[in-house]
């Protein structure tokens, strides 16, 4: 998340990542409901069907620690900060349609009791923070497993940065999308806003979310599938 003050009249406050009430259209913000719902709900079913014994106990730690990661924030220029989303993190800890359910979990109570994020404009915080993230950069990261071939060298780590900076950098540009048709601010003014100060912040993920997966695998390799078990246990497919 980031702080981001536009030079527009129609938003002369601060853009958070979180998508405040009042930031959203009610027609845009149905859409987010509903787009929201249809991928939470493909969620919770690809998660039954492949719940381990592992998986719950694994989920709820994951959630707890993203949702106090999402708490410190880290300084970026121009005065803003921004904070983890860990989509990216939960993807490969508990595959990508449980990360889902984790993160629709840690926006919803932020939203509920700290306020980080309007309920209005919840749908979309979920898409773009939990879907989005979680889907793409599992996909990354699968991508990169397979191009590492069970090496633990460079190609795992960067892999791992890459995928989670493309992610901060795509929830951006989703939300300028989701402002602009708003007609909260200008296409022309946010999306360099968001998209300038966010690739900073992607920077930051990356690094967190990569050094995150290395201790991991250097102290629990088994919570953390191998390529050829990804797909059948916590693929997309």
């Amino acid at each position: 998340m980031a702080y981001i003050s536009l030079p527009t009249p129609a938003l002369p406050y601060p853009t958070p990542l979180h998508i405040p009430d009042g930031f959203l259209s009610g027609p845009v913000a149905g859409a987010g409901y509903a787009l929201a719902a249809v991928f939470v709900a493909i969620a919770v079913w690809r998660t039954n069907r492949s719940l381990g014994e592992k998986s719950v106990p694994l989920m709820g730690v994951t959630a707890a620690c993203i949702f106090a990661a999402q708490m410190m924030n880290f300084p970026v220029a121009g005065g803003t900060s921004g904070h983890l989303l860990g989509g990216t993190l939960a993807a490969i800890l508990v595959g990508p349609w449980a990360a889902i359910i984790v993160m629709t979990s840690v926006i919803g109570v932020q939203g509920l009791m700290f306020q980080d994020g309007g309920l209005s404009a919840l749908g979309f915080n979920v898409f773009n923070m939990g879907v989005i993230t979680a889907l793409l950069g599992y996909g990354i990261y699968y991508l990169t497993t397979l191009l590492a071939n069970g090496q633990r060298g460079w190609i795992l780590p960067t892999g791992v940065f890459v995928a989670s900076w493309i992610t901060v950098m795509l929830a951006a540009f989703a939300t300028s999308i989701e402002l602009a048709v708003s007609d909260t601010s200008p296409l022309n003014v946010v999306l360099p806003a968001m998209m300038g100060v966010h690739a900073l912040i992607g920077i930051g993920e990356g690094l967190i979310t990569a050094a995150a997966v290395t201790f991991v695998l250097t102290t629990r390799p088994d919570l953390i599938e191998q390529p050829q078990r990804m797909a059948p246990q916590g693929g997309l497919s």
